[in-house]
C-alpha cells in the first residue's frame, strides 16, 4: 500500500502532516511527500519518508508554467502509483485530483483547509480569480472515488452554497490535530507576578491581524503597561498579502515587539508565553497556532470568524473574542488579562480541556484514516486507539 501527500511547501507537510505520515507507516503503508522545493524535505529522510519535489510556485498564473506543472505531476504519480492521493490547499487540490484522473490514480482526498486569499481577499485580482478558481473546483474536486475534507462548519456551509462538491462527499475534521503530550501547560507560581507575555504565532500576512498586533503594542505601551509582545514567523513571498521584511524588522526595532522569526522549538516558545493571540481576518481552516497554545494552557485571543471560533467557542470562557481589524479591541482584551490574572489562568485551563477534548492529533489523525478506508480497496487495518490524556 502505497499513499502520497501532496502540498505546496514541504514546510506544510513536514509541520503539519508529519505526524500522519509516521502512523500510516505503523499500519505498513509507505508514504511518499511531494511538494516544491524547501528547506525541510530533506529532514523527511530521516524518519524513511521518501520526498518527490515539484516546479511549483503557488503564486505563479503563468498558463505555461502551470502546465509544466501539472505535467510534472502527470509524471510523478505515473511513476509511483499510489493507491490514494491527499492534496491540501485548494491548488494542490485542483491540481492532484486533474492528474490523478489522468493517471487513473484509484482514491483521491482533497483537503482545503481554509477557503485562502482568492475567496477572502477583497483585492481586485482575487475576485478576478474567484469565478475561474470556483469553477476549477467543481469540475475536478468531486470526481470519482474521492472526498473532500473541510476544517470547519463554516466551510462546509459555504461549499455547499457555493456547489463545490456534492454534500455527500464532504467531510468535516476540525484542524490537522496537535500532539497534547508535547504541547502541554507549565507550572507556574500564581504569587510571582511577572510581566504579561503574547505570542502571536503565523505566517506574517496583513490578514492574520500582525498590524493590528504591532498597533496594540504600541497602544499598551503609550499606557505605560508592562507587556511583552512576541512575534513568531516569517514572512510569506508566495502570497501576495504578505507583511514586508523591512516592516517587520522596523518594528522589532523600535522595541514595539520581539520578532523572533521562524521558531522550531514551539512548544519551549510556549512555555515562555501566557497569551496566544491570533486577531486573524482571514479565512482560516483551524489555526495550528491556536490549538497548539490551547494545548499548552495559555489564554486565547482572537476573533469570532470562521476557523478561529472553532478553538474559542465561548467569550470569556475558553478565550477572548475580538472585532477584527481593530487594534484597540486587541488592546483592550489583553489589558483585560494583564489586571486579571486569575481570568488568565481559567481560561488558559479551558483552553487545554478543549484542546484533549478535539483537537488531539491521535483523534485527528483516526478520522483521517477512516476517510481513507472509504476509498481504498483494501481498507487500512484497524490499530488500538491510544486512550485520550484528560489532565
Amino acid at each position: 500500500m502505497k499513499i502520497a501527500l501532496f502540498a505546496n511547501t514541504d514546510w506544510y507537510l513536514y509541520n503539519f502532516r508529519l505526524s500522519t505520515a509516521l502512523r500510516l507507516q505503523s499500519l505498513g503503508v509507505e508514504v511518499v511527500m511531494a511538494s516544491p522545493p524547501g528547506d525541510f524535505g530533506a529532514r523527511f529522510a530521516e524518519h524513511g519518508i521518501a520526498w518527490r519535489t515539484l516546479p511549483m510556485d503557488r503564486s505563479s498564473l503563468n498558463p505555461l508554467r502551470e502546465a509544466q506543472v501539472l505535467q510534472s505531476l502527470v509524471r510523478l504519480l505515473s511513476s509511483e502509483r499510489p493507491d490514494l492521493l491527499h492534496n491540501f490547499t485548494v491548488k494542490c487540490a485542483v491540481y492532484g485530483a486533474l492528474a490523478a484522473r489522468m493517471t487513473g490514480i484509484p482514491a483521491v482526498v482533497n483537503a482545503v483547509a481554509g477557503m485562502g486569499y482568492v475567496f477572502t481577499s477583497t483585492g481586485m485580482k482575487a475576485r478576478a480569480l474567484r469565478p475561474i478558481v470556483s469553477d476549477l473546483m467543481r469540475r475536478t474536486l468531486s470526481s470519482g472515488n474521492s472526498r473532500v475534507v473541510l476544517q470547519n462548519p463554516d466551510d462546509v456551509d459555504m461549499f455547499d452554497a457555493l456547489r463545490l462538491a456534492p454534500p455527500e462527499k464532504v467531510r468535516l475534521i476540525r484542524s490537522s490535530g496537535v500532539d497534547t503530550a508535547r504541547f502541554c501547560p507549565t507550572a507556574r507560581d500564581p504569587d510571582v507576578h511577572r510581566p504579561l507575555r503574547v505570542l502571536l504565532a503565523a505566517r506574517l500576512l496583513w490578514e492574520k491581524g500582525v498590524g493590528e498586533f504591532a498597533e496594540a503594542a504600541a497602544l499598551l505601551r503609550a499606557q505605560g503597561r508592562d507587556i511583552e509582545f512576541l512575534l513568531a514567523g516569517t514572512p510569506d513571498p508566495g502570497n501576495p498579502r504578505t507583511v514586508p521584511l523591512a516592516q517587520v524588522e522596523s518594528w522589532h526595532r523600535q522595541g514595539a515587539l520581539r520578532w523572533m522569526g521562524h521558531v522550531d522549538d514551539m512548544p519551549a516558545l510556549m512555555c515562555e508565553a501566557d497569551v496566544m493571540a491570533l486577531p486573524s481576518y482571514y479565512r482560516e481552516g483551524v489555526p495550528k497556532s491556536l490549538i497548539e497554545g490551547a494545548a499548552s494552557g495559555l489564554a486565547l485571543v482572537t476573533t469570532d470568524l470562521p476557523g478561529c471560533r472553532e478553538v474559542v467557542a465561548e467569550h470569556g470562557i475558553d478565550g477572548l473574542h475580538v472585532e477584527p481589524r481593530n487594534a484597540q479591541s486587541l488592546a483592550d482584551a489583553l489589558a483585560r488579562l494583564d489586571d486579571d490574572r486569575a481570568l488568565l489562568r481559567r481560561l488558559g485551563q479551558r483552553a487545554r480541556e478543549r484542546a484533549l477534548q478535539h483537537f488531539d492529533q491521535r483523534q485527528v489523525i483516526q478520522k483521517t484514516i477512516d476517510v481513507y478506508n472509504e476509498l481504498l480497496r483494501m481498507p487500512l487495518a484497524d490499530a488500538p486507539r491510544p486512550s485520550i490524556q484528560t489532565t
